[in-house]
């Protein structure tokens, strides 16, 4: 089961809407066959696995419950039945209601022999994003800071770039290609005119980029001009012109507004209906702000870098309205690690 959840961790990124699934096909303790789910979701793991050998009496480890239901291709539970296998290890069960149960179900009532909950912990860790599109219809959201020793993004004239050092930039557009999407706000387009792709790291399918602001009265140069290389989404409220965009080939996703800015909470719930598992959110301040506000941030990877820019620095958050300490976010510290000349820190929400 380990080997599947690593095979498994490949497809983070690249198979949305579906999930990163891992399988291997084991017979008289030899691998003979192993697959993960492929780019854009399909074919499944398991099919992937069983192609081209004969799985007669062998041992199927997957790390989600097979699907059961017939979709754009047929379920994964009656290719391992057509193959023959003996045994289905399953790492967790899958809450789509089309699949819910009766994907074992199937497996038990052809006379397969079904183990469940095997490394189960990791295979949900693994497949968060999934599992929160299903259970919370929105997708897992990871916000990222980088920031200086006193928590700020920028001198007060607005200088960046880089307060963190390149081995943290590159962990950064590692954490990019794990996603489905990165997401910042308008003022980070204006002050920054990013590109947010994936670069020197050989990936060949980028995340969607995707820009929340409520009247979109922004330009993003940069953005546009590579949207051969990635999708440009913009979530909007409801009264933004959205002609300009629709004419350069960007998705406008009209989104409720709360004051002058998109909901949070209808933002990610219009997101995990297009289909987004995991969203990787770079800021800004307010952005990131009103997300951890509206409790929809799941995890926090910080980047603190051995630099002190003073008060009058920009603040890695914008305004969150606090009035008592018991009214702030928390998070639990899961991972710290020294990246380059930075400390990277990750928290997780409760």
């Amino acid at each position: 089961m380990t080997m599947a959840l690593s095979l498994g961790r490949r497809g983070l990124g690249r198979v949305w809407p579906n999930p990163n699934v891992g399988c291997v096909i084991v017979r008289d303790g030899r691998v003979i066959g192993r697959g993960w789910t492929a780019d854009g979701g399909r074919p499944h793991a398991e099919t992937q696995a069983l192609r081209g050998i004969d799985a007669t009496g062998a041992v199927a480890y997957v790390t989600l419950e097979p699907c059961s239901h017939h979709g754009n291709t047929p379920p994964c539970a009656q290719a391992l039945i057509d193959a023959n296998v003996a045994r289905v290890v399953i790492a967790c069960g899958d809450p789509d209601p089309r699949v819910a149960g009766r994907g074992v179900a199937m497996l038990e009532a052809a006379g397969i022999e079904v183990t469940t909950g095997v490394l189960e912990a990791r295979a949900r860790a693994d497949m968060a994003g999934y599992l929160s599109r299903v259970t919370q219809e929105r997708p897992w959201v990871t916000l990222k800071l980088a920031a200086s020793f006193d928590g700020r993004i920028a001198t007060a004239t607005g200088e960046s770039k880089w307060i963190t050092g390149p081995d943290a930039r590159r962990a950064v557009h590692a954490m990019r290609a794990r996603h489905d999407a990165v997401l910042v706000g308008a003022g980070t387009v204006r002050a920054d005119d990013p590109t947010l792709t994936v670069r020197d790291l050989g990936i060949t399918r980028q995340p969607v980029r995707i820009v929340a602001s409520s009247t979109l009265d922004f330009d993003a140069a940069a953005l546009v001009s590579t949207q051969d290389q990635a999708p440009l989404w913009l979530c909007h409220g409801a009264n933004a012109q959205t002609g300009r965009w629709t004419e350069v080939g960007a998705t406008t996703i009209e989104c409720k507004s709360v004051g002058r800015q998109v909901h949070p909470v209808d933002m990610m719930e219009k997101l995990g209906s297009h289909g987004l598992t995991r969203v990787f959110c770079e800021g800004g301040g307010t952005l990131a702000a009103s997300l951890l506000g509206a409790g929809v941030v799941d995890e926090i990877v910080g980047f603190t870098a051995g630099v002190c820019l003073g008060a009058e620095g920009m603040p890695s958050l914008g305004a969150m309205g606090l009035a008592a300490l018991s009214d702030a976010p928390r998070f639990d510290c899961v991972e710290t690690r020294q990246i380059g000349a930075d400390i990277m820190h990750r928290w997780a929400r409760p």
